[in-house]
């Protein structure tokens, strides 16, 4: 995905400071905001225009939650709360209906599995008839009860019959309902075990925002995450490290921003695509992240265990494929764990750059 970079004149994104207004500016010369909200929003936009981004809704969005993080906090407690009103994400809406076809799903096998069990029930029962009828035969005189059995022997064939007949036209519909499932599976965004985004998901967005740094020249980074394997091994509790691994997918979803995209990328390892950071303020962020990871509680048994992670940064660079990328970012987890008391480590594929945290 390598192509030609275009130059333009960008500046720090964590210098929330917006540059002073030009007097050409139609854009930037409305009407006194009326409120901190607009007041705001005009500084973005001024951002925006100076690092010569298009003022697109996800550009916007992205410098939006940026700019946002260095303000005050009545000013992002306040602003939080209006977007809360006005949050409609169709990924969330995307997840319901991924939820729904599950259930559905599920609700298919278990009427299958009730019919499994009363077409066995009816073989029972045909079987029991079957002995009562061999006992009645034995008696010389029971002409009129060996005819009365002969009939019920009849109506019970009967039952069978369309038993079977159901059953077979049940089993053709939970198999065409299991491949539309599986279908829609291999289409899902969403990884159900951690309530984060899954695999698929991740390295599409990922080629996605190198597309986009093609374009505009940008810095983004990724991060992979995992629990720590001294702590597994330690641990030794396959139910323990399940929720382990739980807690740590709802800190990263706690301690990310709006436009982060956070995943399961497999075997309990998370990975989260930082859009517009570099690797100085990946590095902070994954500090936060171990900080956050430390001081979180979490009791087995009678006794507190210490969560850790190990975390691997590296940069989107459009020169290599998503695979690269993501590989890179797996070299930092390992050089995390090579050198002891280190909680994350930054390679840059050819490069032997390593950040590091004591």
């Amino acid at each position: 995905m390598a192509g030609t970079l275009r130059s333009r004149n960008r500046r720090n994104i964590n210098d929330v400071n917006p540059p002073a207004k030009s007097s050409g500016s139609s854009i930037l010369n409305m009407d006194e905001p009326s409120s901190d909200l607009e007041i705001y929003s005009k500084e973005v936009l001024s951002v925006l225009i100076s690092d010569n981004l298009p003022p697109t809704p996800n550009n916007f969005s992205l410098y939006f939650d940026r700019l946002l993080e260095d303000k005050s906090e009545s000013l992002r407690k306040q602003i939080l709360s209006i977007l809360e009103l006005e949050e409609n994400n169709d990924d969330e809406s995307t997840i319901m209906l991924e939820h729904s076809l599950k259930q559905g799903f599920s609700s298919v096998k278990n009427i299958l599995g009730v019919t499994a069990n009363l077409y066995k029930n009816m073989s029972l029962m045909t079987k029991i008839l079957d002995k009562r009828k061999q006992e009645l035969s034995e008696i010389s005189d029971s002409k009129s009860t060996i005819s009365i059995i002969a009939s019920l022997d009849g109506d019970i064939n009967k039952l069978n019959s369309i038993l079977k007949k159901q059953n077979s036209q049940m089993k053709i519909l939970y198999d065409e309902t299991a491949t539309i499932v599986k279908n829609v599976e291999n289409e899902t965004i969403f990884d159900n075990k951690f309530g984060v985004y899954n695999k698929r998901y991740l390295m599409s967005k990922i080629e996605q925002e190198m597309e986009l740094i093609n374009e505009f020249n940008h810095k983004s980074s990724l991060i992979m995450i995992e629990l720590s394997r001294e702590l597994i091994d330690s641990i030794n509790n396959e139910k323990a490290i399940t929720l382990m691994i739980r807690t740590i997918a709802r800190l990263l979803l706690k301690t990310s921003r709006r436009s982060d995209i956070v995943a399961h990328y497999g075997n309990g390892i998370f990975a989260m695509l930082l859009k517009h950071t570099d690797i100085d303020s990946a590095k902070k962020a994954s500090e936060r992240l171990c900080d956050l990871v430390a001081n979180s509680n979490f009791f087995l048994a009678d006794r507190e265990v210490r969560l850790k992670i190990s975390i691997g940064i590296t940069d989107i660079d459009t020169l290599y494929s998503v695979e690269e990328i993501v590989v890179s970012a797996m070299n930092g987890v390992e050089k995390a764990y090579s050198k002891k008391n280190i909680d994350f480590a930054v390679s840059l594929r050819e490069q032997a750059v390593v950040g590091e945290r004591r």
